[in-house]
């Protein structure tokens, strides 16, 4: 009886202005227009003051209740616009409970309006849980857990099978058949779908490959050269993964490229605690020699070599001995080299240095000789992967061991230019070495 007697009420209201521009003389067609005008614009002015106070009123609830619980999530409520699409459901339904009464004098309109009304409320529907679900994402980032994982794309997944359930309730809803149909008709254009949707699929696929191989995180340096990425990875998405370089550009790769195509993650090198040196001194090969019994002498006074000397002399001296060698010429019997002692004392300076990382891979080797010379190559890690650390370190040892083959008599190869200084002695510690012409390093 009260519902009856307010839609009475309403249904009064809405004729006051009819029945008074009708008095006035207005014919009746322009006066249910302008009556249903002004109604509308009356009920516009209502919606926004009835959205605005629901809005703020859910917004002050977050916010109190943000402040005094410990949990973020009500924090990403906020910042995803939750008490805007949440308070718009109430003056929807005030809209569709009056759209009998504002087209009242156009009865023809008042089923077109309803459909409408509840084809929003759908859209209305699925905002709201997107929302919640990005929120959810947002709180799952702040956890260490999950702050690696390629959670946009997990959204994105959700939004297309809301997004899809939307559809069908609307298809339904619109010709009044049952969801049966619509699937029906999906079935026959299946085909044009697939190929639509292609990437999205291939994505979707490899997102999940992705994850629970742990290929790729956010956050790891990754490089593929088929693509020009060389970067941090900052982003994975449903169809894309998004790289920052080095240089600061953003490369943009596939999602299904990481795992039909070869790249190589730099994670394991971070998770290590070091970083590889892998470069050569190439050695002018006419400059390595025998060492003389005097110059043994001299070569004692390099401290890092003192003990190694004397040991290995005593082996080399007992060999000779034992064996009968005729020592008049040095290439007779076992000898020391300069460049034997350059190795050495490489290797001494390497597991005394500060920055090499002692409990990883150390040596220093011949590579196979070359027209440039021959390349003594040291192998080591660094104590840090920070990249300025790295190649501070990597700068100190090379400029030490450069500056240190004149005390061997050894040359560093480069190509000759005029005035450049080829005599060097090992008594003549003001003579200056050349750099080697290639410092290329292959991490």
């Amino acid at each position: 009886m009260r519902e009856f007697r307010f839609t009475h009420t309403l249904n009064t209201s809405s004729r006051w202005t009819y029945n008074l521009l009708v008095k006035w003389g207005m014919p009746e067609d322009l006066a249910a227009f302008v009556n249903l005008f002004l109604l509308m614009f009356a009920l516009l002015i209502v919606i926004y003051i009835f959205h605005h106070t629901v809005r703020r009123i859910l917004r002050i609830i977050l916010i109190r209740a943000s402040k005094r619980s410990k949990f973020k999530f009500f924090h990403h409520l906020l910042n995803n616009r939750f008490p805007h699409f949440l308070a718009q459901c109430a003056p929807l339904i005030l809209v569709n409970a009056l759209i009998p009464i504002l087209f009242l004098d156009f009865p023809d309109m008042i089923k077109p309006m309803n459909a409408i009304t509840d084809v929003y409320m759908v859209f209305i529907v699925i905002w709201i849980a997107m929302t919640l679900i990005k929120a959810s994402g947002d709180d799952l980032r702040t956890k260490s857990t999950f702050r690696e994982k390629p959670i946009d794309s997990y959204i994105q997944v959700v939004r297309m099978i809301l997004y899809l359930i939307g559809a069908v309730v609307i298809f339904s809803h619109l010709t009044g058949q049952s969801p049966i149909a619509f699937f029906t008709a999906m079935g026959a254009i299946s085909a044009v779908l697939l190929l639509m949707f292609k990437d999205t699929i291939m994505g979707f696929v490899a997102s999940i490959q992705v994850t629970a191989n742990d290929t790729v995180r956010i956050g790891d340096w990754i490089t593929m050269t088929k693509y020009g990425a060389d970067g941090d990875v900052v982003a994975i998405n449903l169809t894309t993964v998004k790289v920052q370089n080095f240089d600061k550009t953003i490369t943009t790769i596939p999602t299904y490229s990481l795992i039909s195509d070869s790249f190589q993650n730099w994670r394991g090198m971070s998770e290590a605690g070091g970083r590889r040196i892998k470069r050569a001194i190439l050695i002018k090969q006419a400059t390595i020699r025998f060492i003389t019994a005097e110059e043994v002498e001299e070569f004692k006074k390099i401290q890092s070599l003192t003990s190694y000397i004397e040991h290995r002399q005593k082996d080399i001296d007992k060999n000779n001995e034992r064996l009968g060698i005729d020592k008049s010429l040095l290439i007779n019997g076992r000898n020391l080299t300069n460049a034997g002692l350059y190795r050495k004392y490489i290797d001494n300076y390497l597991n005394n240095h500060s920055g090499t990382h002692k409990k990883m891979t150390m040596m220093v080797r011949h590579l196979a000789p070359t027209p440039n010379g021959l390349p003594i190559e040291l192998y080591a890690f660094t104590s840090t992967t920070k990249w300025a650390d790295y190649e501070y370190i990597m700068a100190d040892i090379f400029d030490h061991l450069i500056a240190a083959a004149r005390y061997f008599d050894l040359q560093i190869y480069e190509t000759e230019a005029s005035g450049d200084t080829t005599s060097i002695s090992f008594n003549d510690p003001l003579t200056v070495s050349r750099p080697p012409a290639s410092r290329q390093e292959n991490l």
